[in-house]
């Protein structure tokens, strides 16, 4: 990609997510001539690093996108029902990392090596999913494509970066509290989150299911494009500052051995099959942070079906759960010629 053709937003530059989404451009070369960096009137007048030097953050107004042709949105819920539209009416469009438009049947919610045909009938707005659905769905695809997944079970193991810069302060804190004895402070999560696990992430909704839950089925069905697959959930955090694992078990309709998986996925745009049991490898935290890829491995077949395999799929939650797939998106509405709003 050259650059100097495209003006891009980030806004909610100053979270950790933004500023990941800075780095992202800044790595791939993504084809801009000017970066703005916009943020909450706490914020500006401060600075971000970008590439060799650093963005004045600038408040976020109604009359920020004036001039702006794509603007990655990481600032809540709220702030993207408040800014987007104006965003669109100024004929720039936006790519939200919130859950705020998710479900809207009128935006498409994309993972590109997934579904990246949906950009094509955006109407000025485009949402990222939800980090654990991304990185599941990233490794899902592929083999539904060859054998139709029928039902998916999946647990999850988030980490404190999912909620926030506030969360990896609170699990820092903690960690050194308890080692001096001292009573944890206890103010992100409903509990204790060092050495501990929550089973709760998001708030409980009908039935007893979070809403992280319920984003995980709902989402899955949408990018998928499928409804008939049967998708249960139960999420969970723990003590770890970056990077989601997440316990997978698939049925399909057609059998597939382990060996047939492993050489979907080999193939598959955007994973990594890192599986040698013997040897001690397989996905970890560690092994996935500041990578780019979707880690899949411990890939085996569940004895208790006819065709069932088991997954374990780890994928740092800041990269390809949120920063690397919108500017993904970015890339695919240049590549598409869908950089365009009706205004």
């Amino acid at each position: 990609m050259g650059r100097g053709e495209w003006v891009v937003a980030v806004a909610g530059a100053t979270g950790a997510v933004g500023r990941e989404m800075l780095k992202t451009l800044e790595q791939r070369q993504f084809p801009a001539k000017t970066i703005k960096a916009l943020a909450s009137s706490r914020s500006a007048g401060t600075t971000v690093p970008y590439a060799d030097t650093e963005l004045t953050v600038e408040e976020m107004t109604e009359d920020s996108f004036e001039g702006v042709d794509i603007a990655l949105f990481s600032a809540g819920g709220s702030t993207s029902k408040k800014f987007a539209p104006f965003a669109v009416k100024a004929g720039c469009v936006v790519i939200d990392n919130s859950s705020a438009w998710r479900m809207d049947p009128e935006v498409p919610l994309v993972v590109p090596e997934v579904n990246p045909q949906d950009v094509d009938w955006h109407n000025g707005i485009i949402a990222n999913p939800n980090c654990s659905t991304i990185q599941m769905v990233v490794a899902l695809k592929p083999l539904h494509d060859v054998a139709k997944i029928k039902r998916v079970i999946v647990s999850t193991y988030q980490a404190v970066s999912g909620t926030g810069q506030k969360a990896i302060a609170e699990l820092e804190t903690q960690v050194r509290q308890l080692f001096h004895m001292q009573d944890p402070d206890v103010k992100v999560y409903p509990h204790q989150i060092a050495f501990n696990c929550l089973p709760q992430i998001d708030v409980f909704t009908d039935g007893d299911y979070t809403f992280e839950e319920v984003k995980m089925i709902k989402e899955t069905n949408k990018i998928m494009g499928d409804d008939s697959i049967k998708v249960t959930a139960t999420t969970v955090r723990v003590p770890v500052f970056y990077g989601h694992s997440e316990s997978v078990n698939i049925e399909t309709e057609k059998k597939l051995t382990a060996k047939e998986a492993r050489a979907i996925l080999a193939q598959a745009p955007g994973v990594r099959v890192y599986d040698n049991p013997s040897e001690k490898i397989y996905p970890m935290p560690l092994v996935a942070a500041g990578e780019d890829e979707v880690f899949v491995g411990r890939i085996r077949e569940d004895q208790t079906i006819d065709n069932g395999l088991h997954l374990w799929i780890v994928a740092d939650n800041i990269r390809k759960g949120a920063a690397l797939n919108a500017v993904q998106i970015a890339e695919l509405l240049i590549e598409r010629d869908k950089v365009r709003v009706e205004k």
